[in-house]
């Protein structure tokens, strides 16, 4: 079973302050935000908030929350560490004494986000009082390094001059330490050392840690507050002070619904096969490299036992000769594919959609082949009907096999899924010699040229959703599954 805290409890509503949007950061591509900090209202004193999903794990590069770094001294840098996962916040003054705060935590659930907060007062006379972690909430208190800043040194990331870095080191030509992941709610305070309660809160039913609306806090000179919801100024500071940040390589399809308040599937990491395939664009794409004939599968980060499901999956490369793609979904009680080395989802518990001759495999059966298979660029529809217990695919807007989704029991043109009600049914993709290709749980990485909601009104999809099936996030699983 993979590493996922939302295959199960991510049916409790949780209801309050709705965030809109998130930016989706991807480390290949070298995005990031910056700007110039102003003459600060305290140096000695700032907030920073921020709610982020992570994608890449154990990688050979840092990812950065937020740093300046102009090369030398002084640096301050928050960042997960490459190979430990763990959130370090370091610190060097311009004599280039250095600090490191290092949480014993790892932070290595792709399908959960994590509300961060740093808060720093060097004016403080204990020095463990300087500088605050906080995660979802609780005060961090186990550290595998616990240095701490001089008294009364002035923050790097808040004076004046310094050019301040969102997903990347901060140099002053980025070429390390890209963030990979969701970044949302973006908050820092200039001249106050807050808690997490100006941020969040426990939801009194669930006691799941949630955000609350921050707007009404006071930001300080060099305060800003990044929301994420103009498309066409993705930096644009939503506070009053008008401390936008510059974009680099992000653009309108980096903005996306996936957020701390409604979180949507991806692609996860760490549920592959044992070869693994590389994983990108916010964990939605999945590529098999190289020419090997060996098949590589991976499942995803939500999990469900009953309701509609609908996603779509636009094919980059379906391999050579157009041999290299499998699309569907997996029973992760049944499916083995987590132990095998080589995967092509045609075994017992896997269901999927084959671009060479469009075999439909199920449940270790092959059940025919259809429309030809498929080839690069087709968008292949696949909707869940586990109320039900069939599956459909579709290609380019249509269905196959005479396909009707909405036909409900009587499963017109579907195909008969084994072990509803008991197991646990999640999207899976499988690739190999060359194999590559995008997921659209609702978040398209890729241009859409239409654009379709569920009924609910979550997801953009190329294709119209059917009726009665929806878009898989934790709304609608809260609703739906």
């Amino acid at each position: 079973m993979p590493i996922n805290s939302f295959l199960y409890p991510a049916t409790q509503v949780v209801s309050g302050y709705e965030v809109a949007n998130s930016l989706r950061f991807n480390d290949g591509s070298s995005d990031y935000l910056n700007r110039t900090q102003g003459t600060p209202t305290n140096a000695d004193k700032y907030t920073l908030s921020v709610w982020v999903k992570r994608c890449g794990l154990t990688t050979s590069d840092y990812h950065y929350i937020a740093s300046f770094d102009g090369g030398s001294n002084p640096r301050e840098h928050i960042r997960f560490n490459d190979t430990t996962d763990q959130l370090t916040w370091y610190f060097r003054d311009s004599g280039g004494t250095a600090t490191s705060l290092t949480t014993n935590r790892l932070f290595r659930d792709v399908s959960a986000w994590y509300h961060i907060v740093c808060s720093y007062d060097s004016t403080q006379s204990t020095s463990s009082n300087r500088q605050k972690i906080y995660i979802n909430g609780v005060q961090e208190t186990s550290f595998s390094s616990s240095g701490y800043v001089a008294q009364n040194t002035d923050a790097n990331l808040n004076t004046n001059s310094n050019n301040i870095k969102i997903g990347a080191l901060g140099v002053s030509s980025p070429s390390a330490g890209f963030f990979d992941g969701y970044m949302a709610e973006y908050v820092f305070i200039d001249g106050q050392a807050l808690d997490p309660t100006s941020f969040g809160e426990f939801d009194e039913d669930s006691g799941i840690w949630k955000p609350i609306d921050v707007s009404g806090l006071t930001f300080g000179t060099n305060g800003f507050y990044l929301d994420f919801e103009n498309s066409g100024s993705l930096g644009a500071d939503v506070s009053g002070n008008g401390n936008n940040f510059t974009v680099n390589n992000l653009t309108a399809i980096d903005q996306t619904t996936d957020t701390c308040t409604n979180n949507f599937v991806t692609l996860n990491p760490l549920a592959q096969t044992t070869t693994k395939g590389t994983v990108s664009q916010g964990n939605l794409e999945y590529d098999r490299q190289g020419s090997t004939a060996n098949w590589v599968a991976i499942g995803s980060t939500i999990g469900v036992t009953t309701g509609k499901w609908y996603y779509e999956y636009k094919v980059i490369d379906a391999g050579t000769p157009n041999q290299g793609s499998q699309i569907g979904f997996v029973n992760y009680d049944v499916s083995n594919f987590q132990s095998d080395s080589s995967s092509d989802l045609s075994s017992t518990g896997e269901y999927s959609f084959y671009s060479g001759g469009g075999n439909i495999f199920a449940n270790g059966s092959s059940l025919g082949t259809f429309e030809g298979g498929y080839a690069d660029g087709d968008i292949i529809m696949v909707a869940i009907d586990l109320d039900n217990s069939y599956a459909y695919w579709g290609k380019n807007g249509s269905w196959i096999n005479s396909g009707d989704p909405t036909s409900g029991s009587s499963g017109t043109g579907g195909f008969s899924i084994t072990g509803v009600g008991t197991n646990i049914f999640a999207p899976a993709i499988a690739h190999r010699e060359d194999g590559n290709g995008q997921a659209n749980f609702g978040n398209p990485p890729f241009t859409i040229s239409s654009g379709n909601a569920d009924g609910d009104g979550y997801g953009n999809f190329e294709y119209a959703v059917p009726s009665g099936y929806y878009a898989l996030n934790t709304k609608n699983l809260a609703e739906y599954g």
